[in-house]
């Protein structure tokens, strides 16, 4: 039996999106056409390939088991293609990175944008993702996130600065309640908690001497958001554990005060990751190189 290699590559866009809609978005094509390409595909084949209701697509055992096997091949396909950008002396192409979104915002971004300008043939798109995903599966090239977030079997590289976090509180806050002089001062204290995509709940790190605390605070309100969390200790709802940076202009305006600066140590910052191959595309490689040079 022959299959059009076009027609597989619409199941492989259908097969990680589980959706039409986003697949042929992907493709630049209308559903409708998508749903003929998978039908010639299921034809050929003489099995079916997809379940499709109104409401979800998922695989079916053959659909899984023909996922499984043709995506590795379909990425040497793109890594092959890729590993041309080396004849034309410069890199190009696009590339996709995944990252949380204060990973892009206080990150991956502002390299971005300065990679661009120096590299005007590569062109680049960001996901915002807080979930950890297959990225393999998912045609990312790579993302950025902590290092403790990284699958084992990733190349992580560090980038940017050492980060902080602070502990913040509106003025009006501590006009009602008395500041924090350790960690353990958390307990008596309305707190904004953070919650993780998996659904656990932040427990706020310290460490000061030698000395590493974790406290499970409690409070009022719970997000998964951490600009979302600034904007509520603005409100004075209760003390905020977010990223310094993001909050750097606030506490000059004194529209923040921030406490037990002294218990919040530098941590080693951010990772740009990415699969391991044989040789990376030539953008990618560009771009690792940007990443992790000094001036960046």
């Amino acid at each position: 039996m022959r299959v059009d290699p076009s027609d597989l590559a619409t199941f492989l866009a259908i097969a990680r999106h589980r959706s039409f809609r986003a697949a042929a978005t992907e493709l630049g094509v209308t559903p409708s056409a998508l749903s003929h390409a998978l039908r010639n595909v299921e034809e050929r084949l003489g099995l079916r390939l997809v379940n499709r209701t109104t409401r979800s697509v998922a695989l079916t055992e053959a659909g899984e088991l023909l996922f499984a096997r043709i995506t590795p091949v379909f990425r040497d396909i793109d890594d092959a293609l890729e590993d041309l950008n080396n004849f034309r002396g410069k890199p190009a192409g696009t590339l996709r990175f995944t990252a949380a979104r204060q990973s892009a915002q206080l990150v991956l971004l502002p390299i971005v944008t300065r990679f661009l300008k120096e590299f005007p043939d590569v062109s680049v798109e960001i996901v915002i993702n807080d979930s950890l995903i297959d990225m393999v599966a998912a045609r990312f090239d790579a993302g950025v996130r902590f290092g403790e977030t990284i699958a084992a079997d990733m190349i992580a590289v560090p980038i940017g600065p050492r980060h902080r976090f602070a502990v913040i509180g509106a003025p009006a806050f501590f006009r009602t309640y008395r500041p924090p002089t350790t960690p353990h001062d958390l307990k008596g204290l309305p707190c904004i908690r953070y919650r993780f995509t998996s659904g656990a709940l932040y427990h706020w790190e310290f460490e000061r001497g030698g000395i590493e605390l974790s406290i499970d605070v409690t409070g009022p309100l719970t997000m998964n958001d951490q600009d979302l969390m600034v904007d509520a200790a603005l409100d004075g709802v209760g003390l905020a554990y977010v990223f310094e940076q993001q909050v750097e202009a606030l506490l000059a305006k004194r529209k923040l005060i921030r406490v037990l600066a002294d218990w919040c140590p530098a941590y080693p910052g951010f990772f740009l990751y990415y699969p391991s191959r044989r040789q990376l595309p030539a953008a990618l490689r560009a771009f690792v190189d940007f990443a992790r040079a000094p001036a960046n």
